[in-house]
């Protein structure tokens, strides 16, 4: 995951013209259709996010990162078929050194124009400058980029054995986590190679979903304020979908803060809307607050919630099979 500004500079600015230019995320519209959903393994996810972290943390330029890579990978071929999984290799030199990076790509319902492209991070973070103990070392990443990933591969199963009503890819975007306190240069690596140079020319799906920090325990996925101002519809779709689904207690229908990630990157470069799953809150002022883990050693297995997992994975399905009009 990454930090907090109080302003985001050309990228705002740009979300900003986006917005009052009637964007098509300001137009979505979603309506029950009747359809059969299919049910999402909260075990399965939290068994995904056990593997990843068994590698160790996955910063880019070791051989932790080499591997789970390889792991992802095969993961995504396993359930899109290798004609449908691309790795877009790129290097970038962040702080004097050159780090090889990859972002993952998978595609289902690939006969369909009309799609959706769902997205997190992989990466995690190389310091922990929020531990009082050990804030130069490497984190795990459990929630900051394992739990996102997770429920993406077990939504890529789900899709395999359930074709979708409308095309789907599977983005995992590298480098989100690698820039130091402040330095938004170095974050968001992943995401500004795929929007800047995407895999397909023109590709222009209806909209985007991203993920991050979505399996901790007493988690809070407020409305992220970036998000409401490309895809308020969408947005307030899947908390209404929550909500329904029993799950109000998690998606609160609440304001949350600006949070600058991977889906600001993406809305910026490409025109696509992408709103921001979070685990996050905002106080009076917009401070946002993120959960007693982020970028510390604690961020590991202990803190991962089975029942948020299936929460997050309960209002993707239901989204995605039953409430997209095609």
């Amino acid at each position: 995951m990454t930090i907090h500004q109080a302003t985001f500079g050309l990228l705002i600015m740009s979300l900003i013209l986006l917005a009052s230019c009637g964007k098509q995320g300001a137009g979505l519209t979603f309506e029950e259709q009747g359809r059969e959903v299919p049910a999402f393994d909260a075990a399965r996810a939290y068994d995904f996010i056990g593997e990843q972290v068994r590698f160790g943390p996955r910063v880019p330029g070791t051989e932790a990162h080499v591997q789970a890579k390889e792991y992802l990978k095969d993961q995504l071929i396993e359930s899109a078929g290798r004609q449908n999984v691309f790795v877009q290799e790129f290097q970038k030199t962040v702080y004097g050194q050159e780090l090889p990076m990859y972002n993952l790509i998978a595609s289902f319902g690939g006969g369909s124009k009309d799609r959706i492209v769902l997205a997190a991070h992989w990466d995690s973070r190389p310091r922990a400058e929020k531990d009082p103990e050990n804030p130069e070392s490497p984190i795990l990443g459990a929630d900051d980029g394992g739990s996102g990933v997770s429920v993406l591969l077990e939504l890529a199963r789900i899709l395999s054995d359930n074709a979708p009503p409308l095309g789907v890819d599977i983005v995992f975007f590298d480098g989100e986590d690698y820039g130091k306190v402040s330095d938004l240069d170095n974050y968001f690596l992943g995401s500004r190679q795929w929007g800047n140079h995407p895999p397909v020319p023109g590709y222009s799906p209806r909209f985007g979903i991203l993920l991050d920090m979505v399996g901790g325990e007493n988690a809070t996925f407020s409305k992220e304020l970036y998000s409401m101002q490309v895809a308020p519809n969408l947005v307030d779709e899947i908390w209404a979908i929550a909500a329904g689904l029993g799950h109000a207690q998690l998606f609160p229908d609440q304001r949350g803060g600006r949070v600058a990630d991977d889906h600001v990157i993406v809305t910026q470069t490409t025109g696509i809307p992408m709103i921001n799953i979070i685990h996050h809150t905002a106080d009076q002022d917009g401070k946002v607050q993120f959960p007693p883990w982020w970028h510390t050693q604690n961020d590991n297995m202990e803190i991962i919630d089975r029942e948020t997992l299936q929460a997050v994975g309960d209002v993707l399905l239901e989204l995605i099979y039953n409430r997209i009009p095609t």
